[in-house]
C-alpha cells in the first residue's frame, strides 16, 4: 500500500554568500516513514531539514504539507518538531518540566499533562526521573528527555539533526535502536540527518544520498548498498572498489584487462563505465586459478576478517576475508557476476575508488576536520 505523502519539497534552491547550498532538488516525504538525509559536511543536508522546520527561507522553490504551500508559515505554526544535537534543554526546570513544556503551553489540564508526561517517560526509558536536574543527567539521558519533549504533543513529523552525534558508540548503537522503536511505535514520520552511513543503513526506511548540494540517490538501505547510482554513492555507503571498464556488451563487462560476465545491460556497445565491485564479494583464490591476480601489499586484522590491499596493474583493490594471506605474497581474485554492479560514468568517475592513499589515519585526519554546515 502506497503510503501518503506529507511534505514535498519542489525545485528547492538555497545560497548563502553566493554559494550554493542545495540546487534545485525534489523531495518526498511519506507518512509514518524513516527517512534519513545522509552524506558529507557542505553537501545541504542540515539547509533541508531547516528548510523544512521553517528556520531557513528556501530562495526559490515551494515546501508543502498535506499539499498546502509552507513556505511563508513560521516554524511553531508548522506540524513539526526538531531535536538538534545540541539539546537545549531548559536548564532550570527538572525532567517533568522539560518534557511538560510545551503542552503547559497549551494550557492543557494538569491530569492530562501528567499522563502524557509519565507516558513518554516509560517511552524514553526514564520512569522515576521526573525530579532530576538536568544538568546533572548523562549526554545519553540528555538526550532522550529532549526527545520526549519533542514527541509529547505529537507532532506529524519529527526532525532530528545529528542527535547522537556527542554520544560514545556503545550508547549511540543504543539510541538508534531506541528511536527506531519510538518511531515505529508512534507511527510519527522521522527525517533524519546523519553523516554516518551504518547509522543511515541500520535505522532507515528510506536513505536520501546527498553530495554538492543535490540528491544523488533515494532508496532503501539495501537498494543503496547493492545499486549506488554513481561513483559517490558506492564509494559513501560502505568500502568498494571503482573500476574504470568498459561493457562489451549486454552481461558482459572488461576492465583490468580481464573480461567478466555480470547481471547489467543496457549500456551502449563498448561504453566506458565504473565497475563496483564490493571487498566482501571478492574470492582469494590460488593465483593460477584467479581472474585477476596480484601482489599483497598489506594486510589488517580486522577481528571478524583480514583487510587486504591488493596491487593489480598499479591500482589497489581491498579485499574482505576470514583467510589469512601474507604480505608481499601473490593471490588470485574470483568475482561472480553478481559481485559487479555496472554504473554510468559521472562527475565522480575516477574521484574514488583505488585504495593507494587508504589507511586509518587518512580516515581519521578527515574526521577530525569534519564540520557540518
Amino acid at each position: 500500500m502506497e503510503k501518503s505523502k506529507i511534505i514535498e519539497l519542489k525545485n528547492v534552491a538555497k545560497e548563502f554568500d553566493g554559494e550554493k547550498i542545495l540546487d534545485s532538488i525534489n523531495l518526498e516525504i511519506h507518512d509514518k516513514e524513516f527517512m534519513t538525509l545522509l552524506g558529507p559536511s557542505g553537501c545541504g543536508k542540515t539547509t533541508t531539514l531547516r528548510i523544512i522546520g521553517g528556520f531557513v527561507k528556501p530562495d526559490s522553490g515551494e515546501i508543502l504539507f498535506d499539499g498546502q504551500n509552507m513556505n511563508d508559515v513560521p516554524p511553531y505554526k508548522r506540524p513539526v518538531n526538531t531535536v538538534f544535537q545540541k539539546y537545549a534543554l531548559f536548564p532550570h526546570l527538572n525532567v517533568y518540566e522539560n518534557i511538560a513544556f510545551g503542552l503547559r503551553l497549551k494550557k492543557m489540564p494538569e491530569e492530562e499533562i501528567y499522563n502524557k508526561v509519565e507516558e513518554m517517560l516509560a517511552m524514553v526509558n526514564l520512569r522515576g526521573f521526573e525530579k532530576r536536574d538536568v544538568n546533572l543527567l548523562s549526554g545519553g539521558q540528555q538526550q532522550r528527555v529532549a526527545i520526549a519533549r519533542a514527541l509529547i504533543d505529537s507532532p506529524r513529523v519529527l526532525l532530528l539533526d545529528e542527535p547522537l552525534g556527542a554520544l560514545d558508540l556503545k550508547l549511540r548503537k543504543d539510541m538508534q535502536n531506541e528511536l527506531k522503536n519510538i518511531q515505529k511505535k508512534t507511527g510519527i514520520t522521522f527525517v533524519y540527518v546523519t553523516h554516518d552511513q551504518e547509522e543511515a543503513l541500520s535505522m532507515s526506511d528510506t536513505v536520501v544520498v546527498m553530495a554538492n548540494g543535490a540528491i544523488q540517490q533515494i532508496g532503501t538501505p539495501t537498494d543503496i548498498y547493492n545499486e549506488p547510482v554513481n561513483a559517490f554513492v558506492a564509494d559513501f555507503i560502505g568500502e568498494s572498489n571503482i573500476i574504470d571498464g568498459v561493457m562489451l556488451d549486454d552481461y558482459r563487462v572488461k576492465f583490468s584487462g580481464a573480461e567478466f560476465k555480470c547481471l547489467d545491460a543496457g549500456f551502449d556497445k563498448n561504453e566506458p563505465v565504473d565497475v563496483v565491485v564490493r571487498p566482501e564479494d571478492v574470492d582469494v583464490v590460488a593465483p593460477e586459478k584467479g581472474m585477476l591476480c596480484g601482489t599483497i601489499s598489506s594486510v589488517t586484522f580486522k577481528g571478524v576478517h583480514y583487510e587486504i590491499i591488493v596491487n593489480i596493474g598499479g591500482f589497489k583493490w581491498m579485499i574482505q576475508t576470514t583467510d589469512y594471506s601474507a604480505p608481499n605474497s601473490k593471490i588470485g581474485l574470483y568475482i561472480e557476476p553478481d559481485a559487479i554492479h555496472i554504473m554510468k560514468k559521472s562527475e565522480f568517475s575516477n574521484m574514488f575508488g583505488d585504495y593507494s592513499t587508504y589507511s586509518d589515519e587518512m580516515e581519521h585526519l578527515s574526521d577530525l576536520t569534519e564540520e557540518d554546515e
